[in-house]
């Protein structure tokens, strides 16, 4: 949708709907992620009801129709047949604690993946080039050991000593 024409062609066409019926039409959307968030956003601003319906129930009852065919008039269709069909409840507005909760914890995931990939390859690479640093030190003390020599003159005067050991 535009973010400039969009919008407002969306509330005339839903004024059309709501003069044409005498009532207010729900908006029934399926989740995109947090694509979906700023026309919710929009829609709940004038007053509108919201459903949000999950891909996998859409996919799922989309897959039992015969045609396989994809594109965004056919996907509306069974987005309609789907809200007449079944008690889809609408959407629950959560607060903004409980958004900024989940997006910190998403955020600690992906730091903490980020994290082990990386203590991983360092493993890896230190494997690769002192085969039997383990053996030798032990892990935790060898990181310990290297962590005050930050430039690679020091570095090297760390595995001279060790070396002498």
């Amino acid at each position: 949708m535009n973010p400039v024409v969009g919008p407002d062609k969306l509330r005339h066409f839903l004024i059309d709907i709501e003069n044409n019926t005498g009532v207010r039409p729900p908006v029934v959307l399926e989740s995109t992620g947090h694509y979906h968030t700023p026309v919710v956003q929009y829609l709940e601003k004038k007053g509108y009801l919201t459903i949000i319906v999950n891909p996998l129930i859409f996919y799922k009852a989309k897959s039992s129709s015969l045609r396989k065919v994809k594109t965004d008039v056919i996907d509306a269709r069974h987005l309609c047949e789907l809200y007449y069909k079944e008690e889809l409840e609408p959407q629950k507005k959560r607060g903004i604690q409980l958004l900024n909760l989940r997006n910190l914890t998403r955020q600690h995931e992906n730091i903490t993946s980020l994290y082990v990939q990386t203590k991983l390859q360092f493993h890896s690479v230190l494997d690769q080039i002192f085969p039997e640093y383990v053996g030798f030190l032990g892990t935790y003390i060898l990181l310990f050991l290297y962590l005050p020599y930050q430039t690679i003159q020091h570095r090297r005067m760390f595995w001279r000593r060790i070396k002498t050991l």
